[in-house]
């Protein structure tokens, strides 16, 4: 395996990252996910720019021209036998405040870390695409906004790590995250959508959610197919009584819920909407993928 590390690819066991890194440290680092469909990165731009968005809003300046970003992608695929007519690509970019003295204090960082990875992706399983997958609502409760921005894609997951510990313990796919107000938020990594009344439902960004670039898209095409989609603020007692429901990310897509701790999601099967959903986001995968090279 072959990593991007500051300047320059090296093979996996030379990609070392100094104890003094910040990222390790304190988690003061951003990152994102991206993948690939054979060659061409999904949403690659819409993944950098929210990158950039992330670093900002910390002020953390990433050490690498706009421009050298597509052509770093590329090359981490291709040393690594991926994004090709046989393998998906996973890409993960990590950008950290990088190495220096002991202290919260940025400026003891005179450079950031960064490392781009790139490895094949392993699907889902079908079968639960097929038959949808169980959650559990976390004890844990997400972040509050204003403690940290739900905006900032930070390397610090401990929230997230803490409600996926519990997902794990109860044996299910994931946890949902209640937010302060005991309102719907989003799972560890995904977003979360329902149906009730024929009209989609997602939370809104003021609960304390990722701004999903999946999330966007299945938004959009559901719009196209003349369904209403309404962001709101939302409760448990909403998604008892939805007749579906499913998760949004950049690698598993679409994903049918099933049911959630101890009740079902409509008669336990996903429904006709979220199928409808996953046959237009299939469809429509060309839109939202770099020009070819």
């Amino acid at each position: 395996m072959w990593v991007f590390l500051n300047d320059r690819f090296v093979r996996k066991e030379e990609a070392l990252v100094s104890v003094f890194d910040h990222g390790f440290l304190y988690g003061d680092g951003v990152y994102e996910t991206l993948r690939s469909y054979g060659t061409r990165i999904f949403m690659r731009d819409q993944h950098l720019a929210r990158l950039r968005r992330s670093a900002e809003a910390i002020g953390l300046d990433i050490p690498i021209p706009e421009s050298h970003w597509p052509e770093l992608l590329h090359e981490a695929m291709r040393r690594n036998g991926v994004g090709n007519e046989q393998t998906d690509a996973y890409l993960r970019i990590t950008v950290s405040r990088g190495a220096g003295e002991i202290g919260l204090d940025p400026g003891l960082c005179p450079r950031a870390t960064v490392v781009i990875m790139a490895k094949p992706l392993h699907p889902s399983p079908p079968v639960l695409s097929r038959d949808g997958v169980s959650l559990t609502v976390a004890n844990t409760r997400r972040n509050l906004p204003e403690a940290l921005s739900p905006q900032i894609k930070s390397t610090n997951f401990l929230n997230n790590i803490l409600a996926k510990r519990e997902s794990i313990a109860a044996g299910t796919f994931d946890s949902l995250f209640l937010n302060w107000k005991d309102e719907l938020t989003e799972c560890t990594v995904s977003n979360l959508f329902f149906i009730s009344g024929k009209t989609l439902h997602t939370p809104a960004l003021d609960c304390g959610i990722l701004d999903g670039i999946t999330r966007t898209i299945v938004m959009t095409l559901a719009q196209e197919e003349g369904v209403p989609v309404r962001e709101g603020h939302y409760h448990l007692a909403d998604l008892q009584q939805a007749e579906e429901c499913f998760l949004t990310n950049t690698s598993m897509e679409i994903m049918p819920v099933n049911r959630v701790d101890s009740f079902t999601i409509g008669d336990g099967r996903p429904g006709s909407l979220t199928r409808r959903l996953q046959t237009r986001f299939a469809d429509s995968r060309t839109r939202f993928l770099e020009p070819p090279s």
